[in-house]
């Protein structure tokens, strides 16, 4: 009798063990895809991001008359990427890979569009020019952070961006290779003139706007911050 009590005991307890831990990995989860889209708001909340409905916010650290320091939460991205002479020629078929991956899902298109580009390190060259490798990725949109449907394009990925925090320099006009290149040394000039830290090995070509928009298209220029960013001279945000 006393053994048949001690196993219910026992069992009830294992429930009870288990009840709570099924608690616990539900908690976890929703914490989770909580912090996931913490970083993706409504587009009023950005001057300049106003052709979407969901965009990427931030909290901005600092301000400098040559750039801003800003603060990006972790967020899900679908990209893809593409090796060229020039960013101009592989801009179209990186937007045409994601735009069919979202048309095909249904998904709402989100701002802004970041192109990492990765500086070619090999010695090989044509005319002095290297293949540099252009990574473009569209924001998920906040319903779709946790559990993106899968591309079935192989050329198209999922991929998790972690926080970080960068340097921006914005400017108006096409998003080209010329312009890019001009506010992309004008930025990394400021920064080592400042005594920055950052990622000089790759930065970011970012755009707001649709590529139909030929004129005053808003974008803007990002080098990733390595330890603590430099914010001397600035107007500090609270």
């Amino acid at each position: 009798m006393l053994w048949t009590r001690l196993s219910i005991q026992l069992q009830k307890h294992r429930t009870q063990h288990s009840a709570m831990m099924i608690y616990i990995s539900g908690l976890v989860g929703f914490l989770l895809v909580l912090t996931a889209e913490a970083r993706i708001g409504s587009s009023s909340e950005l001057d300049f991001c106003s052709e979407t409905e969901q965009c990427l916010l931030f909290d901005s650290i600092c301000k400098t008359d040559g750039y801003e320091v800003r603060d990006y939460g972790n967020v899900t991205w679908v990209w893809t990427e593409e090796k060229s002479y020039f960013m101009d020629f592989a801009i179209y078929p990186l937007f045409r890979r994601l735009f069919n991956y979202i048309r095909d899902f249904g998904i709402e298109m989100t701002a802004p569009v970041i192109i990492n580009i990765a500086e070619d390190k090999s010695s090989f060259s044509i005319f002095g020019m290297k293949k540099n490798t252009y990574t473009m990725s569209f924001l998920m949109p906040a319903e779709h952070q946790a559990n993106p449907p899968r591309p079935n394009d192989r050329k198209v990925k999922i991929g998790h961006m972690d926080a970080m925090k960068v340097y921006v320099r914005s400017y108006k006009g096409l998003m080209s290779s010329f312009l890019y290149k001009g506010e992309a040394d004008a930025l990394s000039s400021d920064l080592d003139s400042a005594g920055a830290n950052y990622e000089k090995d790759h930065n970011y070509a970012v755009g707001y706007n649709s590529p139909k928009k030929m004129f005053d298209s808003y974008n803007e220029v990002w080098y990733v911050v390595n330890g603590e960013p430099v914010c001397s001279s600035s107007e500090e945000m609270g």
